[in-house]
C-alpha cells in the first residue's frame, strides 16, 4: 500500500539580525510560497520598529501570517501560536503554494514542525501577580525546586519563559516532557550564521537604525495605549531596556550600551537552541542563490 505523501514546508532559521526575513521573501518568489512568521513579539500589534518586523515594502508582494494578531496587554502562549501556525500552513497548502515558516523563536517552530505536544495550562493571574516582580535569578530557583529537569533545559533570562514553566509545574506536579508526534511534513530547514563577528556588527547597525526610526516613540506610544511598564520588563531586549531608560532609571548612552550586549548574548543563545536540531542546513546570509537552488530541488523533489 502507497503512503501518502507529506506536504512540503521550509523554515528559515537563524539568530537575531541574521536576515531571515528577505531569504524567506527570496524563497517564496522562487517556489511560490508564503511566509507563516514564528517571532514571539512580532505577534503583537504596535510592537514594529522595536521587533524587526517585516514591513509591506520588505514583503514585496508576498503574503506574511502571523504577524499583529495578539493584544500587547495580553501573554501569547506557544500553545495559542501552534493552533493560529497550523491554521495557516493548511490555508497556504489549500492554494498548492508553499509554506515557509521564518523566525528565530526555536519553540514555536519546534512546536509546528515537529507537532509538540504543549501541556493546556490556561494563565494562573494570582500566581503571575506573585512571581512578577522577582528577579530571573529567584524564579530560576523556584523553578528548580519544582522540577529541575525543566531547569536545566529552559532559558534561564527569560522572565515569560520562567513563569509559564512555573504555572504550569504547579498546575500539574511537573513541566511534562515535551513529546514529538508524528511529523506531518516534509522539512527542509535553511539556517542563516553570518558568523559572530559580522552577526555582532549587524546587531550594532540594526539597533542604530531602529532608534534613527523612532523605537524609543514606539515604546512611549505603547505605554500611553495602556502597556505598562512591568509587561513591557515581560518583552524584554528593546523594550525592557527602553522603557527603562523612559523612566529615568538608566541614560541613553548606558542603555544602548547594555541593550546591543543583551541583544548579542540573546543571539549566542538562539545559536544554541537551533544547533541542537542537526536538520538545520547552515548558510551565510549573502549565499542567496546556493539557498535558492536547494529550496525549489527540494519543492520539485517527488
Amino acid at each position: 500500500m502507497k503512503t501518502a505523501k507529506l506536504p512540503k514546508i521550509i523554515a528559515v532559521v537563524g539568530p537575531t539580525s541574521s536576515g531571515k526575513s528577505d531569504v524567506a521573501v527570496l524563497i517564496a518568489k522562487k517556489v511560490d510560497g508564503e511566509v507563516v512568521s514564528a517571532d514571539s513579539r512580532q505577534v503583537y500589534k504596535g510592537m514594529n520598529i522595536g521587533t524587526g518586523k517585516v514591513t509591506k515594502k520588505e514583503m514585496a508582494g508576498i503574503t506574511h501570517h502571523l504577524l499583529d494578531v495578539s493584544n500587547p496587554k495580553k501573554v501569547f502562549t506557544v500553545a495559542e501560536y501552534q493552533k493560529l501556525a497550523k491554521k495557516a500552513i493548511d490555508k497556504i497548502l489549500a492554494k498548492n503554494k508553499i509554506p515557509i515558516i521564518c523566525g528565530g523563536t526555536g519553540f514555536y517552530i519546534r512546536g509546528v514542525i515537529d507537532d509538540l505536544e504543549i501541556p493546556d495550562v490556561p494563565p494562573n493571574k494570582k500566581l503571575r501577580k506573585e512571581l512578577k516582580n522577582k528577579s530571573v535569578e529567584e524564579l530560576f530557583s523556584i523553578l528548580k525546586k519544582l522540577d529541575i529537569r525543566r531547569a536545566e533545559e529552559i532559558d534561564r533570562h527569560n522572565p515569560v519563559r520562567l513563569i509559564r514553566a512555573i504555572e504550569i509545574a504547579k498546575a500539574l506536579g511537573k513541566v511534562p516532557p515535551l513529546k514529538n508526534k508524528e511529523s506531518k511534513y516534509d522539512l527542509l530547514e535553511i539556517g542563516l550564521n553570518p558568523g559572530q563577528k559580522v552577526l555582532n556588527e549587524r546587531i550594532k547597525n540594526r539597533l542604530l537604525r531602529r532608534i534613527k526610526a523612532g523605537m524609543f516613540r514606539e515604546i512611549k506610544n505603547l505605554h500611553e495605549d495602556g502597556v505598562s511598564w512591568t509587561r513591557m520588563e515581560d518583552m524584554g531586549l528593546e523594550y525592557r531596556y527602553v522603557s527603562r531608560y523612559l523612566q529615568g532609571l538608566l541614560k541613553k548612552e548606558e542603555m544602548i550600551l547594555e541593550l546591543n550586549k543583551e541583544i548579542e548574548r540573546y543571539a549566542k543563545r538562539q545559536m544554541t537552541w537551533f544547533n541542537k536540531d542537526k536538520r538545520v542546513r547552515w548558510f551565510k546570509p549573502d549565499q542567496t542563490e546556493k539557498i535558492l537552488k536547494i529550496a525549489e530541488r527540494f519543492v520539485k523533489a517527488k
